[in-house]
């Protein structure tokens, strides 16, 4: 596979390019890679590892056909140690002969060049400065991030060239780099959001075992807010039978708004191939009870009937409006280019616009 050639590795064997490892029969389940001398990492999952690669390039366009509210990308890293159930791109992994479950979860693939490589983008004649979205494929802070530190070098480079954008996480790693972004919104437009699907400290830990906390991730909230940076929060993904009742969406509201969250866009589960099975295996080990009802919700796809969308958005406005939550602010980047496909994917494309 093509990325083979990008492994950062010894190069001591004269015949073979730097860092390409020796060959390994395909349909290892590693993209033709030896397992490496493991570079641990603090994460989700006892055994994790870093694989570290040389990018050839690091910004990304979005096909135009997706529905997404943003036109260009960089992600420093593939798999995530939060090691979420339902993460939607665990399918990723596969393109590089990894599972999508435990291989997504502890084998994270390090783009190290990440902050130079992006400096040369920037700088060159082909780029006209449109807002760049990171946290939008798997989360920049995640627990690897405190090991390589990518993100300072990526966001003073974007600040250098007050170039926009947007960070999506649930890392309280931000936090480390807050100065740098009070720095960059003060030359360019930026967005940070964090995501809390639940305050439920046990859904937490079942659902999200490498993630930080909801509490944890609430300071983050706060924090920005009192720096004058503002963050909005992306209640997701809302849970079917798990953190969608009135009582349960009322209280997350509830401390969301005390943090000072400065809008609230929720998102309710959808299962994409990939992340489908495995979310679906840990529902049959953890909570046999659910499978029926899920089988009967997911029947026709990835996305929740619209008819049960349509209930649970309905208890989070109410508990917005209960606790005082204003109106969303109007995107700060590009329209959305494309169609959605389905009524389902309007709604989180028009929620993804409002962070």
């Amino acid at each position: 596979m093509r990325w083979e050639r990008q492994r950062v590795g010894s190069g001591e064997d004269p015949a073979l390019p730097l860092g390409l490892p020796e060959p390994a029969e395909r349909g290892s389940g590693r993209a033709g890679l030896r397992l490496p001398e493991p570079v641990p990492i603090e994460a989700g999952t006892e055994d994790a590892y870093a694989i570290e690669v040389q990018a050839k390039s690091i910004i990304n366009r979005v096909p135009g056909e997706s529905a997404v509210p943003f036109g260009w990308t960089v992600n420093p890293y593939r798999g995530c140690g939060h090691a979420c159930r339902y993460c939607f791109a665990r399918r990723t992994h596969t393109y590089l002969d990894l599972d999508a479950g435990h291989d997504f979860d502890s084998k994270i693939v390090v783009k190290v060049n990440a902050g130079a490589l992006l400096r040369k983008e920037l700088a060159g004649p082909r780029w006209t400065g449109e807002a760049i979205a990171m946290g939008t494929n798997t989360d920049p802070y995640q627990r690897a991030e405190g090991r390589y530190r990518l993100m300072r070098e990526i966001i003073s480079a974007l600040r250098d060239r007050a170039n926009p954008f947007s960070i999506l996480t649930k890392g309280t790693l931000i936090l480390r780099d807050l100065d740098l972004i009070v720095q960059a919104a003060e030359v360019a437009p930026v967005s940070v959001a964090v995501s809390v699907g639940s305050i439920d400290e046990g859904l937490w830990r079942a659902v999200e075992p490498g993630a930080p906390s909801p509490r944890r991730r609430l300071d983050v909230v706060r924090r920005f807010a009192d720096a004058g940076i503002g963050c909005s929060v992306l209640m997701a993904p809302i849970l079917p039978g798990l953190s969608d009742g009135p009582e349960q969406i009322d209280a997350a509201v509830r401390e969301l708004v005390a943090a000072g969250a400065s809008s609230i866009t929720p998102l309710l589960l959808h299962l994409r191939p990939g992340a489908r099975e495995w979310f679906r295996g840990w529902l049959q080990r953890e909570h046999p009870e659910l499978v029926p009802m899920y089988s009967r919700l997911y029947r026709n796809g990835s996305y929740l009937p619209k008819s049960y969308q349509r209930d649970v958005l309905a208890r989070v406005a109410e508990a917005k409006q209960r606790h005082g939550v204003r109106p969303p602010q109007v995107p700060r980047f590009r329209e959305v280019a494309g169609a959605a496909r389905t009524d389902a994917e309007v709604e989180e494309v028009r929620q993804l616009s409002l962070l």
